[in-house]
């Protein structure tokens, strides 16, 4: 009996032993297969990044491409058509200055209009295929901003319109070439003065980002705003929707300059509410300064 006792005992923890190892070898491979499916999500979660950098880089690769060729284009057909441009303009003025007729006189200044106006459309395709060089000065914000509020003040298209600067004094000073964003202020303003009525509001605010030496500037006003479907393009070259008063180059060239400061443009809208521009510039930035010319005064 105790033999047989000893014997069922025996069985009993080897049966146990196996179980446990049974067990414990069952848990490791749990362990394992969890392991292995965390590691097949990560590399499908890191390809799928991997595949949508992938069309970022070739989406912002066609993208300087198309504008490559498309500068290209334009320093040579400034080239080409600019100087008969010049000739063809002098001798309209020759033969404005001798016509008696008023019908003669019209038709001429319409040519001088027409010819003004493709010059005009010559320099914005210039200006957006080889910007000039930087020219860096420290500059106060509100000052500039002040200035070329002055300077637009008297524009027929800003009569009746409220305009705001709440661009606090004592932000920070930052690096830039005064010239282009001062380009840059004046086009999004007219921009604006033309989007909105009379009795409307354009504003211009700005403030430095929290956790970052960056600045933020937003040109906003009370228009009509911009239908979703042309928000998408309103900063490739040539596109408008001023018929037959715009060239398309301003958003396009104002999005150049920004760039060039290492900063970024965004416009966002509503339709029949208004549209803001947000600009977002670095306060000091070595990489634009060492490729830049720069020059020691302030703009106070």
């Amino acid at each position: 009996m105790f033999v047989l006792w000893s014997v069922r005992n025996k069985d009993a923890g080897r049966l146990a032993r196996d179980l446990n190892q049974a067990r414990a070898l069952l848990e490791q491979r749990e362990h394992e297969r969890d392991l292995a499916q965390e590691e097949l999500f990560r590399r499908l979660y890191e390809e799928r990044e991997l595949n949508k950098e992938k069309a970022q880089f070739q989406s912002q690769l066609a993208e300087y491409e198309k504008y490559a060729a498309l500068a290209q284009l334009a320093l040579g057909a400034a080239h080409e058509i600019n100087n008969p441009l010049l000739g063809i303009l002098s001798h309209l003025e020759l033969e404005l200055k001798d016509a008696a007729d008023l019908e003669e006189r019209q038709e001429i200044e319409q040519c001088i209009s027409g010819a003004k106006r493709i010059s005009s459309t010559l320099h914005g395709l210039v200006n957006y295929a080889r910007p000039g060089p930087l020219v860096l000065s420290k500059i106060s914000l509100h000052r500039l901003i002040e200035d070329t509020l002055a300077f637009l003040e008297h524009q027929p298209m800003l009569r009746g319109k409220q305009l705001e600067n709440t661009v606090p004094r004592d932000l920070p000073h930052i690096r830039a070439d005064a010239n282009q964003l001062s380009q840059v202020l004046m086009n999004l303003l007219l921009n604006a003065a033309e989007a909105t009525g009379e009795g409307g509001r354009i504003s211009i605010t700005a403030s430095k980002l929290t956790f970052v030496d960056m600045i933020e500037i937003r040109v906003s006003d009370t228009g009509c705003g911009i239908p979703p479907d042309i928000l998408a393009h309103v900063f490739e070259p040539f596109f408008t929707t001023k018929r037959g008063r715009g060239t398309g180059l301003g958003l396009s060239i104002s999005q150049a300059y920004v760039r060039s400061h290492n900063g970024e443009i965004r416009v966002d809208s509503v339709l029949h509410h208004g549209t803001t521009v947000t600009l977002t510039l670095p306060i000091r930035n070595e990489e634009v300064i060492e490729n830049a010319k720069e020059e020691s005064e302030i703009v106070v």
